[in-house]
């Protein structure tokens, strides 16, 4: 199954390709975007480049889940995802799915983050038929954790990882967030 391309008022969503490689080297090698993923610090070409492919294999794994590369008016703003989860060795959960996204900074506080999530959980949820969907992040980071809120999602439980080099902020723990389907129908429902 190829992964849609999708609209919303503002932005097209685009399944993630070769084309968008250094694109995201841009977005993964700015110290903004950074700040709360990879050990807080911007990754190098290599590992961008290393990055990309993983996230090309993993839209490989699961039909219907992966990346998408976000745009407004044709710039490229981020990307999103709906990546699956693994259940052991090299099997994935078929109803379940994790959300994510990267934002580059010229497009913060403008809501394109939320309104890239809100498509992503009403595609898992109406056209895959998804049955609950996760988003994790440090807890530190309110801007990640107020979009997962606003799209219906609620905080399940903070869990601590022990890291090797810790950056500021890795002492508050990482939190997890979950919305079931039941929830989205009724969280959208609402919205409207």
């Amino acid at each position: 199954m190829a992964l849609p391309t999708m609209q919303t008022s503002r932005l097209r969503l685009c399944p993630l390709a070769e084309r968008n490689r250094d694109d995201l080297i841009d977005l993964d090698s700015d110290p903004q975007v950074m700040k709360y993923v990879h050990n807080g610090r911007p990754l190098t070409q290599e590992e961008a480049i290393q990055d990309h492919q993983e996230r090309l294999s993993a839209s490989r794994q699961v039909p219907g889940l992966g990346y998408w590369a976000g745009y407004l008016d044709g710039a490229f703003i981020g990307w999103g995802a709906l990546a699956p989860i693994q259940s052991g060795g090299e099997t994935f959960h078929a109803q379940k799915a994790e959300l994510g996204y990267r934002i580059s900074p010229r497009f913060w506080r403008q809501g394109y983050a939320k309104e890239m999530a809100r498509e992503l959980l009403r595609y898992g949820f109406e056209e895959l038929g998804l049955m609950e969907i996760l988003g994790q992040t440090m807890a530190v980071n309110e801007a990640s954790r107020a979009t997962m809120k606003a799209c219906g999602m609620r905080h399940v439980r903070t869990f601590y990882v022990d890291f090797e080099d810790p950056i500021p902020g890795t002492e508050e723990g990482e939190v997890e967030y979950i919305i079931t389907r039941e929830e989205w129908v009724r969280f959208h429902l609402v919205s409207k």
